[in-house]
Parts: structure tokens; sequence; C-alpha cells
């Protein structure tokens, strides 16, 4: 039988687990109890930068607090991620990441890292396609025209990116390979100059988004010959997929959303419901939908088996390519 004594200790102790347990659930229920940063690794006006604010404002209203946009632009992503990375795992710090900033970037540094012992994913957001676009010099006006234009002409062909590694470049070695063609990439430092000399005729071909694009493509100096992924925005629906011509062919660039590595389960879980909120928000995926993006909210342990799926899928043509940074 148990003594007095015991059970008095007994209770005590019992009562200060539940104490603990009790302060972390108050803790739960009680997050957010302020602003939140966003950290977006882009400059503030560009496409990228409007699709984050949009999403801040909403997801602000859905948690009952002000999420404010940081923009952390320059260094692939990378200050941003240092930024977020270091910051106190408590959900008050965020990261709104482009895919190649998370799945690309880090198969590029000299110490290559495993992205998710730094960050903790939270959910993506977003999804859009990259279009193929060719000079209005070149004869092909879609993605078989311009593969046999290639495969008749060897090493004729040079496609461009805004710069070595990003997503536009994988994209073209890709393609390259799965068409079994010959080209030459072309790196500039952003895409302006790039376009530009799309436009021209200097430069034959690149992967890019449209909305970036739209205004030489509507004046006919650039034509688009492909969309590399399905989208419900009305953007894309007058293009062919590129896989009709190149079975296989299909990625997307997309948005997700993490925190720092070690994020309790309770503050993942509070932004998980809101960002599932957003996820049937009509208004809110129109609003999308007319700058070229779907809305497509997942789970955080979804976007960590994207995240996984995705960086060995893009190391494959980083190596067979031998893209390096110098």
């Amino acid at each position: 039988m148990l003594s007095k004594r015991t059970l008095l200790k007994a209770t005590v102790v019992a009562c200060a687990a539940w104490g603990v347990a009790g302060g972390a659930w108050a803790q739960s229920d009680g997050f957010p109890s302020k602003s939140l940063r966003l950290v977006v690794p882009f400059a503030a006006g560009g496409p990228a930068d409007v699709v984050a604010r949009e999403f801040a404002q909403d997801l602000g209203k859905d948690l009952g607090q002000p999420v404010v946009v940081e923009n952390m632009g320059g260094g692939a992503g990378v200050p941003a991620i240092n930024a977020v990375s270091r910051a106190p795992a408590d959900g008050y710090t965020l990261l709104f990441a482009a895919s190649g900033n998370v799945v690309i970037q880090p198969l590029l540094t000299k110490n290559r890292v495993d992205i998710l012992t730094q960050l903790s994913p939270v959910g993506m957001v977003t999804t859009s396609p990259h279009v193929l676009v060719t000079t209005g010099k070149l004869p092909a006006k879609n993605t078989k025209e311009l593969i046999e234009y290639a495969r008749a002409n060897p090493g004729s062909l040079n496609m461009a990116s805004a710069g070595v590694g990003g997503l536009a470049h994988l994209a073209a070695e890709l393609f390259m390979k799965e068409a079994g063609i010959q080209g030459q990439h072309l790196a500039y430092k952003g895409s302006s100059q790039a376009m530009t000399d799309l436009a021209s005729g200097q430069v034959q071909a690149m992967f890019s988004s449209l909305p970036s694009m739209k205004g030489m493509v509507d004046k006919g100096l650039i034509n688009v010959v492909g969309v590399t992924a399905e989208s419900k925005s009305p953007t894309y629906q007058n293009y062919p997929l590129i896989k009709e011509a190149l079975p296989g062919f299909e990625y997307v660039t997309w948005y997700g959303i993490y925190g720092p590595a070690g994020l309790p389960q309770n503050v993942v879980s509070k932004l998980s419901q809101a960002l599932q909120k957003l996820g049937s928000d009509a208004q809110f995926e129109e609003r999308l939908r007319d700058q070229g993006v779907d809305l497509h909210v997942t789970t955080a342990e979804v976007l960590a088996d994207r995240t996984r799926k995705e960086t060995a899928q893009w190391d494959k043509v980083i190596k067979e390519a031998g893209i390096h940074l110098n």
C-alpha cells in the first residue's frame, strides 16, 4: 500500500507535468501573438514579390496577425535562406522560397548541404509552368519543328538563360538531352539582355515565365512553342504542352513556405491550417491565376517529399551536364 507521503509526491509530480503540458498547450493556442516576418529572396516589385505580398496579406488575416514581407534579393537566395535558418525556430520568421532556391542552389555550393537540415517545410502554396520561347526569326513554330530544326543543323541551336545553374539553364540542358539534340547554352547575367537578344535573333530559344515575355509575344518578336506543364491559368490555354512532342518532359516552378529547422509541430500545424484555408479561397485563387500562377497548397509532408524528389531530379541533370559555379 502506498504511503500518504508517496501519494502526495506522486500528486505533485503529476500536477507539475500537467502544468508543463498545459503551458505547451497554452503556447500552441496563443500562436501567433505578434507579427510574423516573411523573408522573400527576390527584389521588391518583381513577380515573386507580388505573389508573396498577396499571400502575406491573406495569411495575416487568417492568422490574426500581420505578416510583414522583407525582401532579401541576390545571391541566388542564399542570404535569405541563411537569415531564416539562423532565426529562432518559433514560427515568427518564415521563408517564401522558389523551388530553385531550395532544390537547385544547395546543389551548386562548394560544400553541398541538405536543405532540410536547415529549414522546416510548412507547405507549398503555388505552382506555375515555364514556356519554351523561340526568336521570331527562327522557322520553327512549335516544339516538334524546333527539335527537327536542331537535328537537321547539329550544334547550331543556342539556348539562353538568366545565369548558370538557374532553373531555365537546367531545363535547357534537360530538353536538349531528352530531345537528342546538340546545342549551346548562353549564360546571361539576368534575363533582360537575354530577352533583347532573343527578339533580335542572336538567341534562338530559352525557357522562361510567360508574364515576363508577354509583351514581346504580343508583338510577334518571339514565339511560344510549348508549355512545360498543365495550368488552370488562362494565360497558358492557347499553347501546346511540350510533352506532346517530347513525352515525359515536364516541370513547374513553385513557391513554398519554410521555417527554421526544428520548427515545433504545433506551430507547423497552426500555419498549415491557415494555408489550407487559403487553398480553398476562390477569390485568392482567381487573383493568382490572373498573374499566370496556380494556387496549389500542400501539407508540410508533401512539400518535404517534393523537395527531396526534385533535388534528386535536378542533381542528375547538373552532374550529367557538368554544371558548376566558378
